[in-house]
């Protein structure tokens, strides 16, 4: 009998809470203002090592994964709860912060906590097998499911922004948008250059938590970045994590340093100060035209998320809080104008693509513009191949802190799919370029493929880790999720449904039955969200995660949930009509019980 690593359990709580106070004032219940909790500034990230405080691996983990989520490394603004995307936060409010801390220290092994929008409601007693923590955040009924209602809500402290990994704990900070990135530009390279982005020139907007993976993921396809970005912090950020090679205040500069280095067939990246709009007008008004245009600035939220032409960071700052409706007509006025420069670069040759952030679709509804729609999304364009055959973003996180134990996970990876170029050229890469944020972590696309004895690429993965957590070679557990952008979790028009074969992009149901079915499959904790990185009524998408002790339970968790995960990519897009997806239920026996009549 496998028994988990680490078993340990600190008598005295090493950070006794203060006396919470649950009538909160009314600034501090609004978007968590309040002077950051003691409990936080103690913790700064999440603990380290292999003793715990919790009553279980699975409670640690997901006190683990709620503070690195928070951590100074991590988190765009820690200080005010927010991980990224504008306004994606991981608890309601600082108090709700301190809640949550405390019934995950004392969460029983057969209790489950209920976490709604950010607030600790209840705790109920379950089983073994049942996920220690159950999160819904953000989601609101059809005729109330816009920006409107949820920012009256919001305000009256009853519900938070989750965005996708902020809320559901399983953030990793820039790396885990990076493969994606990656993954997508390949192959658009592929498609487009029939090789890689060598002597290619990508200009786009946005060094945000989830945009600031841009510049690398150009310059490991070879090619050169020119990316906007208003706020001058994140381009220090990005150039200080590695990110991104250079800073520049002058427009002209950079674009001259970047068309150089293209010329020259030399990876750079260079990040400029400047409105995103701003930016593609002045390449129109130079006559530049990029081989490639996208964006990823925060345009799902033209409140607190993007930032209109015209003003500094701290001037708009003031303008948001001064006259909210203004900044949002400016804000939208700003992106119609982005929007035009990206379809005048198409029209000149660029290829372009918008990278998930609903820029479209807030200028198609703001302005009746249809002809927003004009360039395609990148699932549609690049990725939906991928999802057909349940391959999609899988990340795990080393909860002892100590980079040895990512390490000897590459390297598992390496023994167990050898044959897979592309995934090990993305491994070295990786091990090259990333600089860890908080608690170390990896990321790479891995799917269902079945092996000789019927188990998924991810179900490999997941075994062979638990046994190296087991035999001591990894030094405590290791918490594998991924991203809410999967292939079977999401249900959004805009970005990963969209043009589905069948016109199935809005039906929600299927991010639905994927949390029900990985809660029925015994994943530690499962998240259903509304909103993401395409705003409030735009998306439904989910998440979960699964802890690996080294126990017998750990690994008949990771069979069933790295088999139904996947598996509901394959069914989904089977369900739709594509034949990569039927190609992929045959050949991996995936059960699609009307493939054989359509």
């Amino acid at each position: 009998m496998k028994k988990a690593v680490g078993g340990s359990q600190s008598g005295d709580r090493a950070f006794p809470l203060p006396d919470l106070d649950h009538g909160m004032a009314e600034q501090d219940r609004q978007k968590g203002a309040a002077e950051p909790s003691e409990v936080w500034q103690t913790y700064q990230g999440a603990s380290t090592g292999t003793e715990i405080e919790c009553e279980g691996w699975r409670q640690e983990a997901a006190l683990r994964l709620l503070n690195n989520n928070l951590d100074p490394e991590v988190a765009e603004k820690p200080e005010e709860l927010i991980v990224y995307g504008g306004t994606g936060r991981a608890a309601r409010s600082w108090d709700d912060y301190d809640v949550i801390v405390e019934e995950l220290r004392e969460l029983g092994d057969e209790e489950t906590l209920l976490v709604q929008s950010g607030r600790a409601v209840g705790r109920f007693e379950t089983h073994e097998r049942a996920p220690r923590v159950l999160i819904a955040n953000s989601n609101l009924v059809g005729k109330w499911d816009n920006w409107e209602q949820f920012h009256e809500l919001e305000a009256k402290g009853l519900i938070m922004y989750g965005q996708m990994t902020a809320g559901s704990w399983a953030y990793i900070g820039t790396q885990g948008i990076l493969q994606g990135t990656y993954e997508t530009l390949a192959e658009l390279a592929r498609q487009e250059f029939q090789s890689d982005l060598t002597g290619r020139l990508v200009a786009t907007g946005g060094l945000g938590g989830m945009g600031g993976a841009q510049p690398l993921a150009v310059t490991m396809n070879g090619g050169v970045c020119l990316a906007a970005e208003v706020d001058e912090r994140r381009i220090d950020r990005r150039v200080e994590g590695g990110y991104c090679m250079e800073k520049a205040t002058d427009f002209d500069e950079a674009l001259s340093q970047a068309r150089e280095a293209a010329q020259a067939g030399e990876p750079y990246s260079v990040g400029v100060k400047m409105n995103a709009a701003d930016f593609l007008d002045a390449l129109l008004d130079r006559e530049i035209v990029p081989d490639v245009v996208t964006d990823q600035t925060s345009a799902h939220d033209e409140l607190e998320g993007y930032y209109p032409s015209g003003y500094s960071v701290d001037e708009a700052d003031e303008l948001r809080e001064r006259d909210p409706e203004k900044y949002r007509e400016e804000s939208l006025a700003t992106m119609e104008r982005h929007v035009d420069a990206i379809l005048e670069l198409q029209e000149r040759g660029a290829v372009a693509f918008e990278y998930g952030n609903n820029i479209r679709g807030q200028v198609e509804t703001a302005f009746d513009r249809a002809d927003a729609f004009d360039f395609p999304g990148f699932v549609p364009a690049y990725i939906r191949p991928m999802f057909c055959r349940g391959k999609g973003p899988f990340r795990w996180l080393a909860l002892s802190g100590n980079p040895a134990d990512i390490h000897r996970t590459d390297e598992a990876i390496r023994e167990l799919f050898p044959e897979k170029e592309r995934l090990l050229r993305w491994l070295d890469l990786a091990d090259e370029h990333v600089e860890f944020q908080g608690l170390p972590s990896r990321v790479c696309w891995l799917g269902y493929e079945t092996d000789a004895d019927g188990l998924t690429e991810r179900t490999r993965f997941a075994v062979r880790i638990n046994d190296l957590v087991a035999e001591g070679e990894i030094e405590a557990p290791i918490a594998v999720t991924r991203d809410h952008l999967d292939a079977g979790s999401v249900a959004s028009p805009n970005r990963e449904t969209e043009a589905m074969k069948d016109g199935s992009d809005a039906i929600a149901d299927w991010p639905i039955l994927n949390a029900l079915l990985n809660t029925a499959a015994g994943a530690d904790i499962v998240s259903v969200h509304d909103g993401g990185g395409v705003g409030i009524g735009n998306a439904i998408h989910t998440n979960n995660h699964v802890v690996l002790d080294g126990s017998d339970l750990a690994e008949a968790k990771a069979r069933n949930v790295f088999t139904t995960d996947p598996g509901m990519g394959v069914i989904r897009h089977a369900d739709a009509g594509y034949q990569d997806a039927i190609d992929a239920a045959k050949e991996s026996d995936v059960a699609v019980p009307l493939r054989d009549i359509r």
